[in-house]
């Protein structure tokens, strides 16, 4: 399937129409030793080529690629302990300004950063991972924390070529394998708070992103356990569906598919959590913050009758506190943008009265029970709790109730907070 959506024989079976895609080639295999020349050499990154790594994922598989595109005598840039900062891009950016096209040797950051900076004037890129921790491998936005401090998603270009070595993924930390297992267990949260809000408030909702990866997730959960213990079968099937939800924003354009309460959980930890930050990956807080969706998920659909919804709530001057001005204006602005006024907060109490029972159904339909989840997280040596990702529980409540102030995607946490549970319900998360 991967293979035929970037090929454009793939059609949405709704519209008959092929994904949007940049890419030239995905490859997942065991071992891709031997094959790096032949796969950079496909990408045609042009006469100047850097790789761009930093010290551990140089050591992992950096300095492997390196000798085997040697004959094109790339430019090698080690980044130290790197951040997906402005400060960042920059210094990068000065680096890779004569260059004609970069390879990428890592996941996350390195991958964020090296998109980013190519992708603002077109030059093409590839990415070697080196480790299953995210989804972000094939999507074309980039991660970066702006100089505000506010860690948002921005556009930019997805990869020629992304090469996956499930031997080297298989050999990272345990940690980076749960982080990425953690980001698809987001699947279920997001799906509802998709649906919900599509329901609710007629935005856009698009099943397809879940229908090209949803084979694939169900025989990843058989395998929960191998991706604790490194299995190749099991990394396989994680890269892949790590793969497909990325390639899903080809189809809808977006990231709601795989983004939505719960990672705007993390991404409030990763904003304000400052130097007493644990250093946990994005993944590994999502996964939590997965199961904290869940909870809340099920207790608000266990309900006859629907949440009562009253005007929503505003505090500047605690936004200020907690974020300080400058990204205290900026969320403001996307938060008014979903806040309801009287007039709003009747409607929506019409709409929920109206859709209760179906909407119920709906959503329940989307749902990974919160016992499997638990089981499946578990499994994979993921955390499932803030108290094991070194987060204090007074600060993870806080992420619970004021995340959904940060971006302009209406969810289950809205309907929670406008009702008066949220806060109650965070005081027995920790």
């Amino acid at each position: 399937m991967i293979d035929d959506i970037i090929d454009g024989k793939w059609k949405h079976p709704d519209t008959g129409k092929a994904a949007d895609v940049d890419y030239d080639r995905v490859v997942i295999d065991e071992s891709l030793d031997g094959r790096e020349a032949e796969l950079v050499a496909a990408m045609n990154l042009g006469e100047r080529v850097a790789i761009v790594a930093d010290e551990a994922t140089y050591a992992a598989l950096g300095e492997r690629v390196e000798n085997a595109i040697a004959r094109l005598k790339p430019d090698l840039i080690v980044l130290d302990h790197p951040h997906a900062d402005v400060k960042a891009l920059d210094d990068l950016a000065d680096r890779l300004s004569e260059h004609t096209g970069a390879i990428a040797v890592g996941s996350g950051t390195i991958n964020d950063l090296t998109k980013y900076v190519v992708g603002r004037d077109g030059r093409p890129y590839c990415v070697f991972g080196t480790a299953a921790s995210m989804n972000g491998y094939t999507s074309s936005t980039a991660s970066i924390t702006l100089e505000s401090g506010l860690k948002t998603s921005l556009p930019s270009t997805a990869p020629k070529g992304f090469f996956a070595d499930l031997t080297v993924m298989a050999e990272a930390p345990t940690f980076t394998r749960a982080a990425g297992f953690g980001d698809c267990m987001a699947r279920s949260t997001a799906q509802i708070d998709w649906w919900m809000a599509h329901r609710l408030t007629g935005s856009d909702y698009q099943q397809i992103a879940y229908d090209i990866e949803w084979n694939d997730e169900v025989e990843l959960n058989k395998r929960a356990a191998g991706v604790g213990a490194g299995d190749i079968e099991a990394m396989g099937y994680l890269t892949r569906v790590l793969t497909l939800c990325g390639l899903g924003i080809a189809f809808t354009g977006v990231s709601n598919h795989g983004s939505m309460g719960e990672h705007q959980i993390s991404h409030y930890i990763d904003c304000f959590m400052g130097e007493a930050h644990p250093g946990t990956l994005h993944g590994q807080q999502v996964g939590v913050a997965s199961l904290t969706l869940a909870r809340l998920q099920q207790q608000i659909l266990s309900r006859e009758e629907p949440p009562h919804i009253m005007p929503t709530l505003i505090d500047y001057d605690d936004m200020v506190r907690r974020m300080g001005r400058r990204i205290a204006d900026d969320c403001l602005a996307e938060f008014q943008k979903k806040a309801l006024d009287e007039a709003g907060a009747s409607t929506m109490n019409e709409r929920l009265r109206k859709v209760w029972p179906e909407l119920r159904r709906e959503c329940l339909a989307f749902a990974i029970p919160v016992a499997e989840m638990e089981r499946l997280l578990k499994a994979a040596k993921g955390a499932t709790t803030a108290e094991e990702l070194g987060i204090p529980a007074g600060f993870y409540r806080e992420a619970i109730i004021h995340n959904r102030e940060m971006r302009n995607r209406f969810s289950l946490l809205d309907i929670a907070a406008d009702a008066g549970l949220l806060a109650d319900f965070a005081e027995g998360e920790a």
